[in-house]
C-alpha cells in the first residue's frame, strides 16, 4: 500500500477505535470485525472481501508501534493534500511522498510500507497475522492474500490427523499384574497387537498409535479400554494386594508363623502375634503390585477358624479351656455401648 493512501484511509474509523487507542483495544476491534467480515463467513452475500482487506490493512498498520507513529504524522502533517509519487519521472525534485516521510522518520527511501509487498511476491492485503489464526481454526502463517490453490485467495485449512477409534478387551488378573500382549482382530483380518503394560488396572486404557481412522495430518490413534477378571483369591487395593488368611484357634491365641502365597507364586512367612483377633490386617512390605512408579504392599487378613466337630478329646479340651477363662467375659460393657 503506498503511503498515499494513509492520508486517504482512517484507519480508526475502519477500526471503529479512537485515535488513543490502546493495542489491546485494537486488537479486539479487529477480531470481532474480522470474524465478521471474513470472506469464509460471507460466501452467499459476498462484498465483504474489501472491507475485510481494508482492516487487515488498518491493523497491519495500528499493531505495529513503529508504523502507527509514522502514520499518526502523516496524518497530522498531510491533512487531505495529495502528493505525487517521487523517482524518476516523479514530481517536482524528484522527492516523492514516501521519500520524505521515510528520512523523517530514520528510515531509508523506499521503505515498504504496512500492506505493500514485503520480500518479494504479491501484494497481500488480506493477510490474516498468525496471533489471529484461531478466529477460523486455522493454523499459524496461513493467510488470505493473493496466492494459489483451493480455498479464497489461496487459503490453505490446516491438515488434520484423523480420529481416534475405541476398543475393548478383557484380560486374566495374571495379564494385569505381569503385563501381556493381546491381539484384535480388524473386520478386514488384520490384527493389531496390544501391549498390555504390567501393573495396569481394571478400566484404565491402552493407546495404540497411528491405528485409528486415516488423516491428512496422519492417522488418528487407537484406545483399547481394558477389563480385568477377578481372582479367586487376591484382591486388588490400587497397588496393594489384598488375602483373607485362615488359621486355627490355637494358632491365633497362642501366635504363629504362617505361610502365605505372593503374586509371584512363591510364599513368605507371616507372623502371627499371640492374641490375634479374627478380622486383623497384618502388612507385608513390598509384595504387592510392582510399577513403573511403585510397588505395593501384601496385605493379609486373619480369619480365625472354629472347628465344626470335635472329637471327644478336642471337646474335653474346650471344655477345660472354658472353665480356665470362666471370668473372661468379651461381651462386657456391650450393653452400655449400646443404648441410644
Amino acid at each position: 500500500m503506498a503511503s498515499q493512501d494513509w492520508v486517504d484511509k482512517d484507519f480508526y474509523k475502519i477500526l471503529g477505535v479512537p485515535k488513543d487507542a490502546s493495542a489491546a483495544d485494537i486488537k479486539k476491534s479487529y477480531r470481532k470485525l474480522a470474524r465478521k467480515h471474513h470472506p469464509d463467513q460471507n460466501q452467499a452475500t459476498g462484498g465483504s472481501d474489501k472491507m475485510f482487506k481494508d482492516i487487515s490493512e488498518a491493523y497491519s498498520v495500528l499493531s505495529d508501534p513503529e508504523d502507527r507513529q509514522q502514520y499518526d504524522a502523516i496524518r497530522a502533517m498531510g491533512g487531505g493534500a495529495r502528493f505525487t509519487a517521487g523517482g524518476p519521472g516523479g514530481g517536482a525534485g524528484g522527492a516523492g511522498f514516501e521519500d520524505i516521510f521515510g528520512n523523517l522518520f530514520g528510515q531509508g527511501a523506499g521503505r515498504p510500507s504496512a500492506g505493500r509487498q514485503r520480500g518479494g511476491g504479491a501484494p497481500n492485503y488480506g493477510n490474516l497475522p498468525p496471533e489471529f489464526a484461531d478466529l477460523f481454526g486455522q493454523g499459524g502463517g496461513g493467510g488470505f492474500g493473493q496466492g494459489s490453490g483451493g480455498g479464497f485467495g489461496g487459503y490453505q485449512p490446516t491438515p488434520r490427523k484423523g480420529a481416534d477409534r475405541t476398543a475393548t478387551t478383557s484380560i486374566s488378573f495374571a495379564g494385569s499384574i505381569n503385563g501381556t500382549t493381546i491381539g484384535l482382530r480388524e473386520p478386514s483380518g488384520e490384527v493389531i497387537d496390544v501391549r498390555v503394560p504390567a501393573g495396569i488396572k481394571d478400566g484404565q486404557k491402552v493407546r495404540v498409535r497411528g491405528k485409528g481412522q486415516a488423516g491428512a495430518a496422519g492417522n488418528g490413534d487407537l484406545m483399547v479400554s481394558v477389563s480385568v477378571k477377578p481372582h479367586p483369591f487376591f484382591q486388588r487395593d490400587g497397588d496393594n494386594i489384598r488375602v483373607h488368611v485362615p488359621v486355627s484357634f490355637p494358632e491365633a491365641a497362642l501366635g504363629a508363623q504362617i505361610d502365605v502365597p505372593t503374586l509371584t507364586g512363591d510364599t513368605v512367612k507371616v507372623k502371627v502375634p499371640a492374641g490375634t483377633p479374627s478380622g486383623r490386617t497384618l502388612r507385608v512390605k513390598g509384595r504387592g503390585v510392582s510399577t513403573a512408579k511403585a510397588t505395593g504392599d501384601l496385605l493379609v487378613t486373619i480369619d480365625v477358624v472354629v472347628p465344626q466337630k470335635l472329637n471327644k478329646e478336642a471337646e474335653a479340651a474346650v471344655e477345660a479351656f472354658a472353665a480356665a477363662t470362666a471370668d473372661a467375659n468379651p461381651r462386657a460393657g456391650l450393653a452400655a455401648k449400646a443404648k441410644l
